[in-house]
């Protein structure tokens, strides 16, 4: 009889603090691009149980919630871009970038047709995504690149990358960013590609960043450096097995015509980073836009303010990058 309650208090004590430390750690993507795939490859590669990492992905539309939703603790880590980062963490939130899949604008400048040239931009109506995020920024780095003044411009929000290639069909926007499958849509509707942004000089910019709360980071070192684990693997895979990347395109994208599928991955397979560390150019870029935007307040650009690369290093140091690129 003691036997058995001891028993039963073993399992009633023991139990609960097993249940807490497998814990699911929720990990957000904000949209449908394809620049998401590095969240949504490790998933279907079955990555999360290789490493151990006791997770689970949730849609949070834009970047701004995502952050917000991190400093809830309602999630764990989020794929953000750069600048929407560097604000909050600018502000003292208890942010850090951990690593980085994406370090270019993965986007292009579409227009009316009938916008040719710069000059043609001067007092035409521009849509971004949100205030801050990184159409916007995207936005600002090709203008000043163009030497059209940001006055001589109206520039609003104006919804997702969908709501956005309505405005243009109704004239109510007169150009936008747009990322892979949708540059395909507006092209198909008449538009201009005005410029892709990887041609456009001085845009490096950490697109893709992982973030996580630096508490978290410091207290779960190891949860984090077996998310790092799952997210370079699965970028891995989906940079070299064009049939994995394909597949992963098919299940996420909501844009499903098989040709804008293999065409957005051709481009994002020769456009992530491998190993996962984010451009630390990009990032005085970002530092740079938010200063200007907000010359009022003083921005630190100090980049280890914003980023910590320490479990990448750690990951480097033992070879897990190396091993990873021997793989057949």
């Amino acid at each position: 009889m003691l036997k058995s309650l001891l028993t039963g208090l073993f399992f009633f004590l023991v139990l609960p603090l097993n249940g807490r430390a497998q814990e699911t750690h929720l990990v957000a993507y904000a949209g449908f691009a394809g620049f998401q795939a590095p969240v949504w490859a490790p998933k279907d590669f079955g990555l999360f149980t290789k490493y151990g990492f006791n997770g689970d992905l949730v849609f949070l539309s834009g970047s701004v919630r995502q952050l917000q939703a991190l400093l809830g603790n309602s999630i764990q880590l989020a794929q953000v871009d750069a600048a929407t980062a560097v604000n909050a963490i600018n502000q003292g939130a208890d942010l850090v970038m951990i690593s980085g899949t994406l370090n270019s604008f993965p986007y292009s400048f579409i227009t009316q047709k009938e916008i040719r040239k710069a000059e043609d931009l001067v007092g035409k109506k521009i849509g971004v995504l949100a205030v801050g995020g990184a159409v916007e920024t995207a936005t600002f780095l090709a203008l000043k690149a163009w030497n059209i003044p940001r006055q001589a411009v109206t520039i609003f929000p104006a919804g997702d990358s969908a709501a956005r290639i309505i405005s243009l069909s109704a004239k109510a926007i007169d150009g936008t960013m747009l990322s892979y499958p949708d540059i395909n849509e507006a092209l198909r509707l008449g538009m201009h590609e005005f410029a892709k942004m990887s041609d456009v000089k001085g845009s490096s910019f950490p697109m893709n960043v992982m973030v996580a709360r630096r508490s978290f980071v410091e207290k779960k070192r190891d949860t984090v450096k077996r998310f790092q684990q799952v997210y370079t693997d699965g970028v891995y895979q989906f940079m070299n097995s064009k049939d994995k990347g394909i597949a992963v395109l098919s299940k996420w994208l909501r844009f499903k015509n098989p040709k804008g599928v293999e065409e957005t991955y051709n481009y994002f397979a020769k456009s992530f980073s491998f190993p996962t560390r984010v451009s630390h150019e990009g990032l005085r870029n970002a530092l740079e836009v938010t200063q200007q935007r907000n010359p009022s307040v003083k921005v630190d650009l100090n980049v280890n303010r914003y980023l910590d690369e320490s479990t990448v290093d750690e990951l480097e140091r033992e070879g897990f990058f190396k091993r990873l690129a021997g793989k057949s």
